[in-house]
């Protein structure tokens, strides 16, 4: 049996396929859409390509929203030094239970 994301993945598989196939016979065959929509083929075919780079550039311009609001909400790292004196006094710390177990 087929765990619960293969499934998913089949079912986003088969969406992509159909919307991919769908979207060719569109811009191939616009009179598809034309009769009923009454709309003329250059004017399906418009729609298709634009409808496609808006959502491509509403896609990226929430990528980038994304990345910017976890930039802005992350709090910043700790300084390269400030973590270099904490492993030395690590260190330090463990050389000495070594040396203080040594002599018990």
């Amino acid at each position: 049996m087929a765990g619960k994301d293969q499934i998913v993945g089949a079912l986003i598989f088969v969406a992509c396929l159909l919307i991919a196939v769908g979207y060719i016979v569109v811009l191939v065959f616009p009179q598809v859409l034309a009769g009923p929509l009454n709309l003329s083929e250059s004017d399906v075919r418009f729609w298709a390509v634009a409808t496609v780079v808006l959502l491509a550039f509403l896609a990226i311009m929430f990528i980038g929203a994304w990345i910017g609001w976890t930039m802005a909400t992350t709090p910043p790292p700790k300084p390269i030094e400030e973590i270099e004196k904490e492993l030395e006094k690590e260190k330090e710390k463990s050389e000495e239970t070594e040396t203080s177990g040594e002599g018990a």
